[in-house]
């Protein structure tokens, strides 16, 4: 088992690119042609019309942002955030039973809540950036102080 070990930076940048295409998927639409007709859907669920371009910019630029594992911590918590009230609006009526109503969001949701609290790993810009061992070793001698 602890071969897989030397895998878990190839599962996280697999993990990001699934989540990052998915999301970019779903939002791009909102903000090229649908966007005007997605309104209508959101008001429907009482939210807010504009909401729309909202949810669009942060699926097209936090899914892009997962796929280059750029600042990957704070925009898989708004994705994270973004699927709760998808559940909690659009996809709860039939109450919390109902898992096949929501399953899809409650997934993005989980596995955007794991990048979050787990980060990039080392195949990613954000390793380079902020993970690269520096701040590491300094928590690791305050902890031994």
């Amino acid at each position: 088992m602890k071969s897989f070990n030397s895998l878990q930076p190839v599962g996280l940048l697999a993990l990001r690119l699934a989540l990052g295409i998915i999301f970019f998927s779903h939002g791009y639409p909102k903000l090229a042609h649908q966007g005007a007709g997605m309104q209508g859907f959101f008001m429907q669920h009482g939210l807010p019309g504009n909401f729309v371009y909202i949810a669009g910019v942060l699926e097209v630029f936090g899914g892009l942002l997962l796929v280059l594992g750029l600042f990957t911590r704070g925009a898989a918590l708004l994705l994270a955030i973004e699927m709760g009230v998808a559940i909690w609006k659009v996809h709860s009526s039939g109450g919390y039973l109902a898992v096949h109503e929501y399953e899809f969001p409650l997934t993005l949701l989980t596995a955007c809540f794991a990048l979050a609290t787990i980060g990039a790993g080392t195949i990613s810009l954000d390793y380079p950036l902020f993970e690269n061992g520096k701040s590491r070793t300094r928590f690791s001698q305050k902890s031994k102080v």
